[in-house]
Formats: structure tokens, sequence, C-alpha cells
């Protein structure tokens, strides 16, 4: 192998971004590399969903992410579709299913979609090299020069789909963060998303023991309320609904919880109280919660266990107040080991919303989790890594 290599595109990191633009590039007669420091491609792809992957949400919408350019994704999103990475699933028989609220996975196994992404990489003629560190990066007559493993590697276009910090034991890395500062773009502050909160000290003394307790909620946070699965953990809150409140919780503020969404607890007391005036609250409140969760509550003395005709319209009121309003001062989150996301990245007034290419760096193009754009749990992430990848794809 020579030590000297000339590209046309180098795509840093084999990722759902990384590869879904070496595809589109190479289909257009690029000369196409790419490089990922890891031993297989789509490492990320294989584990999410509990390896089966939620791929895609029929309910994409530009609604569904945040960023502090709320505007930036909607260019991508419109031009490559959940239905355009839906027809390609299609197109290679991947059985699918749709779980809730419009996430598709894989019947079988997320690895339908890494041998799909694989496939076209053959078909259009892609070069993968897996396991490389790259220890340089320079930009000298409108070429990049890469140096990597005693290899150097020039191109005209070097699009970064590094990802972001978010499950190091996968090779997640501050590369993408740190070549954009050094070509002068700015990074906003990144922090761990769609990732569980955290005990204060005696709240984890209190509710460690019912870990593994589970039920629906609304939590909320900073103005904004998610429908969802709630999980107690030995650690603190996590299940959909808290993974989804965790990318608007920011540090000293506190989440909102909605014991019992379906059910308003004062009407539901005052009917139990004529029906059954001897029973004990504890008894009718386990109708609405997990008997588990019922007894933690009694045990903190926030209302007492006594016979429902004891209960005056106050008692009920509060009772009602408590469970419709639990508040939970996190003490933090999990932290990028098993967050799924990072929030924050390069920021998109640095990027062209209709190439994905830096406005002032020709021919350095950013896509996926280290832009500053932020999916909603539920497939909303690999859509950005499909259209953003499409689209730089288009002109790298």
């Amino acid at each position: 192998m020579s030590t000297e290599q000339s590209w046309d595109v180098i795509v840093i990191g084999a990722g759902a971004a990384g590869l879904f633009c070496a595809i589109e590039a190479a289909k257009r007669g690029r000369k196409t590399l790419v490089l990922d420091n890891g031993k297989r491609i789509g490492r990320k792809i294989l584990m999410s969903g509990g390896g089966r992957c939620n791929f895609t949400n029929i309910y994409t919408s530009p609604a569904n992410f945040l960023s502090q350019n709320k505007h930036f994704c909607k260019s991508a999103l419109s031009r490559y579709t959940q239905w355009d990475f839906i027809a390609l699933v299609q197109q290679y028989q991947i059985p699918y299913h749709e779980k809730t609220l419009g996430q598709l996975f894989c019947d079988d196994s997320a690895k339908d979609i890494v041998e799909m992404l694989q496939q076209e990489c053959d078909k259009a003629g892609v070069k993968i090299a897996l396991q490389q560190d790259i220890s340089a990066v320079a930009f000298a007559d409108g070429h990049y020069q890469l140096q990597t493993n005693g290899i150097s590697r020039t191109c005209a276009s070097l699009v970064i789909a590094s990802g972001g910090l978010s499950l190091p034991n996968l090779g997640a890395t501050a590369f993408g963060f740190q070549l954009a500062e050094q070509f002068g773009l700015n990074v906003l502050p990144i922090r761990a998303g769609l990732v569980p909160l955290t005990w204060q000290p005696d709240d984890k003394a209190l509710y460690e023991e019912i870990s593994g307790v589970a039920l629906p909620v609304t939590a909320e946070a900073n103005g904004t309320l998610f429908p969802e699965d709630m999980l107690f953990t030995h650690r603190g809150l996590s299940g959909p609904a808290i993974l989804q409140i965790s990318s608007f919780w920011l540090p000293g503020d506190a989440v909102t919880v909605n014991l019992s969404p379906q059910q308003n607890v004062a009407e539901f007391l005052a009917e139990m109280q004529q029906k059954h005036p001897d029973q004990e609250l504890k008894t009718a409140l386990t109708r609405l919660l997990p008997k588990r969760l019922v007894e933690k509550l009694l045990e903190q003395n926030l209302f007492t266990n006594q016979p429902l005709k004891a209960l005056n319209p106050k008692s009920r009121e509060r009772i009602a107040d408590l469970l419709h309003q639990f508040v939970f001062k996190p003490n933090g989150t999990e932290g990028y080991r098993t967050a799924e996301v990072t929030l924050g990245g390069v920021d998109t007034n640095e990027l062209s919303s209709k190439t994905m290419e830096a406005k002032n760096q020709p021919g350095l193009y950013f896509i996926g989790e280290v832009v500053d754009v932020t999916g909603w749990l539920g497939g909303y992430n690999f859509q950005w890594a499909w259209s953003s990848g499409w689209v730089a794809g288009q002109y790298c």
C-alpha cells in the first residue's frame, strides 16, 4: 500500500450519517473513503433499540428536534424524508414494525440495517478503512491532508460524521468538536441528552428499594411535557418519559411528574369514598399506582393511611396535588456513559442548511450528531443522520 493516497471525499465516521453520505457521494462518481476508529461499521446502529434499531419515526418533523436554530434542520428533513428511508428498507425487504408513537423497528435485528448500508457502499464503490487513528488534519491549496496510521491521505472534501460523546464504550470521542474548533467554527456547549436522571442522596436512600417499578406518567421541565412510561432505578429515574425530559432539563431545575395522568385523583377518591367508605386509602390508591410506590409515599408521611370515609374534600385535593405534581429535583444525569445523544455541538450558524458545508471553510462538512441538532427519543436522531448525510452527499 502506498503511503500517499488521494481521494475526492473522505468521511470520518462509519455510523449512520457517515455511511449514508459516503454512499450518496460515491453514486455521483466521487472517489470516496470512510475512516473509522472502530473494528466494525455501524456500532451505534447495532446496539440501538435493544439490538433492533429504531431506524426512523413516521411522524418526523422539525418540531421533534432541539437546536439553537430550530429552522436549520427543515431543509435536510424535507429533502430526504422518513418515507425515503422507509422505501429503501422496503427495497431490501427488511421486515419492520411500528412499536409506539410512530417508532419503526426491525423485526429481526439491527444487523439488517448495517448490512443494507454495507451493500449500498459496495454497489456505489465506497472504500472503508477501520481502526484508523487520525493524528493530524491540515488544509492547504484547497485540499485536506490527513495523517492516519502512517498513511498520508488527501481529499478535496472532508466530511465529519464522528458523532458526539455519548456511549464512549462504542468509541465516541470529541474529535469532531475539536476539528471544528481547529478550523475556527464555533462549537456550542455540549451535554448528555436522552439520559436517565439521578437521585439526590436522601432520595436515593428512600427510593432505591422500589427499583424496577414502572408506570405511565407525564414528565415536565422548563415548560416542556412528555407523556410516556417512567422507571424507578437504583440510581434515579429512567424510562422514555424521563429520557425525553432530560434533554430539556438543566442542572438545578426540578422535574414535575404527574403520577396519574389518565385519572383525576380527587374525583377518583370521591367516587371510591361513596362506593367503599370503609376501604383504606392505601388499597384505593393501588388501583391507580403500583403498590410498592403507594407504600413508599405513605412511608414518608406525605399522607396518612386511613379509611376513605375519613377524607374531607380538602384532604382529597391535597393527595391529588401530591400525585399529579410529584416534584423530583435530580442530582444530575448518568452522563455520556448511558446517554443516547449529545446535545449542542457545531453551531448551525457556521453551516449551510442546504449543503451542510462550513460557510467559511470550503470543502469541510459536518453531519449527524456532531451538529447542534438533537432529536427526541424514538428514531428521530437516525432520521437526522440519514437526512443530513444524504444532503451532504449531494454536494461534497
